[in-house]
């Protein structure tokens, strides 16, 4: 028994041996005693018992003695203006190390290396061509020339064109002649125009890649102005338009220009000019070339309005209900060379253009109306109406409003017909598949879609352009393909039909000819084209005087650069016969195409299109969320 300082008694057995503390004793700790104090007794319990009872103080009393065990002590370091603990300084130092290694040497890694500048990607051959075949619309121009037209053995002509109309100041001067005669067929030429421009909207970025966005535009404005000349532009209500300068009688035997083979520039015989009091077909061609034309130049404000002024008024005269004939019915000067054989189309063809051109929602509604989708035959899917030409705008017509559907989907009340020439357009694509045996294919691989007649390759340009254009469209959103009946097709099988049937243009052919002149090593060098058969000089040839250098069978004294002419037959051949204009011509409007063609397979300058220009007067289609209100004030 020990004493206890403070008052009653403590026992505390001590044993040795096996032998234990009671269970009394055992609670006692449980209780009385923490567990750093358990843990120093604990060390002891090893230690000699000799040493053990030589202590002066019980268990107890140990515990009391024993305090909690001492911390460690931080270490710091003193740099003079601030003090830090060792640690967070040596995990500064190794993040410093880290974000070195990471960022900072190999930023100076490649600021030491070596530069190498990248080689800029070669120009394709559709770049090649399609420099070479803008300059075949300088070739065509009428008018006086400026000094940059850079053909050297055009000059000034047709100065007097429409010099006797009384309501036209400065007569009809200016414009396109179109093609190897020195005709103003202002169809075709208004046409050529929308499909240009077109082109110019989808694909500005690689024009201006390619350096020709100066040359295309100026290209596009010459006809422009032109056409602004044949009615009366400042008008709101017009009651007739010009429909051409110049041209001739089948079988004449006066002077005209195809009885004649004169140089433009010495052109000396009449030069008559047809007007047409009902055009339904000509003004809607026109209007849709103005408000297409209205797009590009929609950064110069005021010639974007007057074309967009011009448009409206062309399209009220071509709606008008009485004056529903044809422009060329009748006409011995037109119908036999550019007879149009329907209107409807030009009037969805043109009220498409208008809507984009100036958000007017009365032109998308008369679009895709169905009354005048049944009327432009459409449905009824008949092979002639997938092929785009000059007459028949019904396949770009749905494409372009194709679009609409595709990048803005307005829904209703447009939806239903929109998704129908969505589906017509698909098939469109299909027939232009060899699997599918719509058209006729030669040997050769060329699609047959003016059925084996002459002058084919206006028509599979156009046939390219659409099909690498409707590409271009899905590849926008995403979409890897369509349906043909059950048959998933992929988009690469469309291209390689574009791509195709340009390469054989451009050479890839039985004949390994380019139908381009100029490209390649081997082309059409008796082209059935006036100007670039007579020579330039001193000696003005007369009327007759210039059969010499028609019937001659040595190559054209000058080369039309970039002209496509018509084309090989159905057996993939060609005669390169300058009286055989089937072969040898070359047209405004099939060239046209070709640019356009050419501008979308282009990998040069870029890949993809606009989607945003074409919709840039186009007003939302779903109301504007509100404002937000203004933030509140105590």
């Amino acid at each position: 028994m020990y004493s206890n300082h403070w008052g009653g008694a403590l026992e505390i057995a001590t044993t040795t041996g096996g032998e234990s503390t009671t269970d009394d004793d055992n609670r006692s700790r449980n209780f009385d005693l923490d567990r750093a104090s358990v843990n120093q007794l604990q060390r002891y319990d090893n230690y000699d018992r000799s040493t053990q009872s030589s202590r002066n103080l019980d268990e107890t009393q140990q515990s009391w003695l024993l305090g909690p065990p001492e911390k460690k002590k931080k270490k710091y370091v003193d740099l003079g203006c601030i003090i830090c603990s060792r640690k967070a300084l040596k995990y500064t130092l190794i993040g410093i190390i880290v974000a070195f290694a990471v960022i900072a040497l190999p930023t100076i890694v490649v600021k030491v290396w070596p530069k190498h500048k990248s080689q800029p990607s070669l120009p394709d051959n559709y770049t090649f061509a399609l420099h070479k075949v803008l300059m075949f619309f300088d070739a065509q121009k009428s008018g006086k020339l400026p000094k940059t037209n850079g053909i050297p053995w055009r000059g000034d002509s047709g100065l007097q064109d429409g010099s006797k109309l009384t309501d036209v100041k400065g007569g009809l001067v200016g414009g396109y002649y179109d093609a190897g005669d020195n005709i103003k067929f202002h169809y075709p030429m208004s046409f050529a125009m929308t499909m240009l421009s077109w082109s110019v909207i989808e694909y500005e970025h690689k024009y201006r890649a390619l350096g020709e966005y100066e040359h295309i535009t100026d290209i596009i404005k010459w006809g422009t102005d032109y056409l602004l000349r044949t009615f009366n532009s400042s008008a709101t209500k017009i009651d007739k338009v010009y429909s051409q300068v110049g041209g001739a009688l089948n079988n004449s035997r006066k002077p005209d220009d195809h009885y004649c083979w004169q140089r433009p520039e010495d052109m000396n015989y009449e030069r008559p000019v047809q007007t047409a009091t009902s055009a339904p077909d000509l003004a809607a061609e026109m209007a849709a070339a103005l408000a297409a034309a209205s797009i590009v130049f929609r950064d110069n404000k005021q010639y974007s309005r007057k074309l967009v002024k011009g448009a409206e008024t062309l399209f009220d005269f071509a709606r008008d209900l009485g004056k529903r004939t044809s422009y060329c019915r009748g006409n011995p000067y037109i119908e036999p060379f550019y007879n149009s054989t329907n209107y409807f189309d030009e009037h969805m063809w043109g009220s498409a253009w208008l809507y984009y051109a100036t958000g007017n929602k009365t032109y998308i509604s008369l679009a895709t109306n169905p009354v005048l989708s049944k009327n432009t035959n459409a449905r009824f899917m008949t092979p002639d109406l997938s092929v785009l030409s000059w007459d028949n705008k019904v396949p770009a017509a749905m494409l372009l409003l194709t679009r609409m559907r595709i990048f803005l989907n307005p829904g209703y009340p447009y939806e239903e017909m929109l998704s129908s020439y969505h589906n017509i357009t698909g098939l469109t694509m299909c027939s232009y598949l060899q699997r599918f045996q719509v058209f006729n294919f030669t040997k050769g691989g060329l699609i047959q879609l003016n059925h084996g007649r002459g002058q084919p390759l206006q028509y599979v340009a156009n046939a390219a352009f659409l099909a690498s254009l409707f590409v271009d469209y899905l590849n926008a959103t995403g979409v890897p393909g369509w349906y043909c009946g059950p048959f998933f097709i992929t988009l690469d099988k469309l291209r390689s039909f574009a791509t195709f049937q340009m390469n054989y243009i451009l050479g890839e052919n039985p004949l390994k000819m380019s139908y381009i002149v100029g490209y390649g090593d081997k082309f059409p060098n008796h082209v059935h084209h006036r100007g670039a058969s007579i020579p330039t000089g001193k000696t003005k040839y007369s009327c007759t005087g210039g059969w010499r250098w028609r019937d001659t069978k040595n190559p054209n004294v000058h080369n039309i650069t970039g002209a496509m002419v018509g084309g090989p037959d159905k057996f993939d051949k060609f005669k390169d016969v300058r009286a055989n204009f089937s072969y040898t011509e070359p047209t405004l409007a099939g060239n046209a195409g070709l640019v356009a063609a050419l501008v979308s397979l282009t990998g040069t300058g870029g890949y993809g299109i606009d989607k945003n220009t074409m919709f840039s007067a186009v007003p939302p289609l779903y109301p504007m969320s509100p404002p937000p209100p203004p933030p509140w004030k105590p």
